[in-house]
């Protein structure tokens, strides 16, 4: 009988019977859109991330653009069309273009190479007096260093955000990312820790930013705010606040059957980190002696999304080529530098440096998979494959 041939996969389903089982309760519900699931699970989600409030949407991307959104809103020190906001050079689309479509200017810095997220010193020396933003970046699992990021903001009138939907489950000095900041975003797409098919969570402590964001989730109405709320008083007449508009918002509602899922994947999540970084914990021991590679660093305690690989004096498309022939699945990191797409005439934007280390990962980096499940296999193949490049 001939051996299967091993496959490393970038990304596998998370789901046993129970999500099929709360998937079928649902359709067998025929209740579909919004409505008791998701506040089932977005408590479920306050509960395990130690937030105080959580909101559901319709993806990650979503998320962002509620977050970015919110902020405008705000009674006191709201952001405004042509504020400055720090993001770093090397993340998602959807981390910038809520910036871009909300009027924003963008002010790109680098990243460190062995971390992936801000370089703190770059970072530093591009805060102004116009900054009203910074957009930190929780890349591949791994949290920021938030301690030198909140000193760098004390006593200024600058928002914290943390686009977190990779790193669900990270921590920094025992705290949740995603909840470190004025508002954090998460995923729950099929590739992340938990899968949804498509979904997103933003959570915050701040009771404005959640009532604005309650609003601005559903049409920009006043239908699914609590009466009192922080944004406007209701009347007593649910006919004339059924179609209240206060806000110019969007339709990111997530669907029942997502939030039955997501209710189920939550159970699930502990295991899922455990074995994550015990896979993190081979793939480190497999390949830190090999002075060609560059690992990306842990801060605090990450929750290991995926596996970056930055190369040194070896040329990036022997190595694919040969991972490709040898079924390993791989990706750019994120998506590189994102400076280099054509999309970026769109943008208003500066740069604060060359940005070398960002240019040097688009050229040398890729990011291979990690899973729920034991891959040891998997990374002895990856090993066999780098070593004889």
């Amino acid at each position: 009988m001939k051996k299967k041939l091993l496959k490393y996969n970038l990304a596998t389903n998370t789901w046993s019977q129970a999500e099929k089982k709360a998937a079928i309760s649902v359709i067998e519900s025929e209740m579909f859109t919004m409505g008791d699931k998701v506040k089932v699970f977005e408590k479920a989600f306050s509960n395990y991330f130690n937030s105080k409030y959580s909101i559901m949407v319709n993806s990650g991307s979503s998320a962002n653009l509620l977050a970015v959104a919110s902020l405008f809103y705000k009674k006191n020190k709201p952001l405004k069309k042509g504020d400055e906001v720090i993001v770093p050079a090397v993340s998602w689309s959807t981390t910038y273009f809520p910036l871009l479509q909300y009027g924003l200017k963008l002010k790109f810095v680098d990243i460190d190479l062995q971390t992936l997220n801000f370089d703190i010193h770059e970072l530093e020396n591009s805060i102004s007096r116009k900054t009203k933003l910074i957009f930190a970046v929780n890349l591949l699992g791994n949290s920021n260093e938030f301690n030198k990021i909140k000193k760098l903001i004390k006593g200024k009138d600058i928002y914290l955000l943390e686009d977190n939907c990779e790193s669900m489950g990270a921590k920094f000095n025992g705290v949740f990312t995603g909840t470190i900041g004025d508002i954090g975003t998460f995923s729950t797409y099929f590739s992340h820790h938990i899968n949804t098919i498509e979904g997103g969570v933003i959570t915050t402590k701040d009771e404005e930013l959640y009532h604005i964001m309650l609003s601005l989730r559903s049409h920009g109405w006043t239908r699914h705010l609590p009466n009192p709320n922080k944004i406007i008083k209701k009347r007593n007449n649910s006919f004339e606040e059924s179609f209240r508009f206060i806000l110019p918002g969007y339709n990111l509602r997530p669907m029942e059957i997502s939030a039955a899922i997501g209710i189920e994947q939550l159970k699930k999540l502990d295991k899922f980190l455990k074995v994550r970084r015990e896979n993190a914990k081979y793939f480190i021991k497999t390949f830190e002696d090999d002075e060609r590679l560059i690992l990306q660093k842990e801060i605090s305690l990450s929750s290991w999304f995926g596996f970056s690989i930055i190369l040194k004096n070896i040329e990036r498309k022997k190595v694919i080529k040969k991972m490709g022939e040898n079924n390993i699945e791989f990706r750019p990191i994120v998506s590189g530098n994102f400076l280099k797409n054509d999309v970026m005439k769109y943008f208003d934007f500066e740069k604060t440096s060359g940005l070398d280390n960002a240019n040097y990962l688009h050229e040398n980096g890729f990011f291979v998979g990690n899973h729920h499940y034991q891959i040891k296999e998997e990374i002895d193949l990856l090993k066999k494959i780098i070593s004889n490049v």
